[in-house]
């Protein structure tokens, strides 16, 4: 079962691990370091921050249950799809005192955090594609935080890089098969293994990582078909 991917890792210390390492990267900024330009297109590192605030309204959303009071209220500001949620949360931020919004993030996910790990890695959460299990909405969560902390340039270890990698692969390999995903996806001792009608390609374990969350750059030369399709947490 693509399930046992993820048995090895615990999701919630993940997540804890993923959330400190952003607190202690933006609590060391400067106002340089907050305009720097992110490695997500057209976001400054603040950017970044205010996005993070601002999902915590779907994160609290799924853990109270109220998401479709939510997206009637976003549907009110003219706000449909992911897409446009993200814009808004830091297009409304983005006049805000940058400590102003940190804190509310700090506040805010840390009680997602714990209120997730209270639940259980066999809890049920509710989502916009319905309900959906604590432990497996925890290890999306994990991704994304650690896709940002790359993008915002975060200090990773090199102690903590290949253990960092390997659950990331799991996760990877994991929501392709959730997805159903055409492309064909095996794990060697030192690489991944893809192929898409007919065309294949041997990826380290970190560039199969940053194809997952659309990050492996263009200059890469990965076919371009197995890359879209490779790209399933971003």
């Amino acid at each position: 079962m693509a399930e046992d991917l993820l048995k090895d890792f615990n999701p919630f210390d993940i997540f804890d691990a993923e959330a400190v390492r952003l607190d202690w990267h933006f609590a060391g900024l400067d106002e340089a370091g907050w305009q720097r330009p992110s490695r997500c297109e057209g976001w400054s590192v603040r950017d970044v921050l205010a996005h993070l605030a601002g999902e915590e309204l779907y994160n609290h959303a799924c853990l109270d249950g109220t998401v479709d009071d939510l997206m009637d209220r976003l549907a009110s500001v003219g706000v449909s799809g992911f897409v446009d949620f993200n814009e808004w949360c830091v297009r409304e931020r983005r006049d805000l005192p940058v400590e102003e919004v940190l804190a509310e993030w700090r506040t805010q996910n840390g009680e997602t955090r714990h209120r997730m790990r209270a639940l259980g890695r066999d809890g049920t959460l509710a989502t916009m594609a319905g309900p959906y299990p604590v432990g497996l909405q925890t290890f999306h969560y994990d991704s994304e935080y650690a896709t940002h902390a790359d993008d915002v340039y975060a200090h990773v270890s090199d102690a903590e890089a290949d253990g960092r990698t390997l659950w990331r692969v799991a996760v990877g390999r994991f929501v392709l098969a959730e997805q159903d995903s055409k492309v064909q996806v095996e794990q060697t001792a030192d690489q991944i293994w893809v192929a898409l009608d007919g065309t294949s390609a041997a990826l380290s374990y970190p560039e199969f990582v940053e194809a997952t969350v659309g990050r492996l750059p263009a200059s890469h030369g990965l076919d371009p078909r197995i890359a879209s399709a490779l790209r399933c947490l971003a």
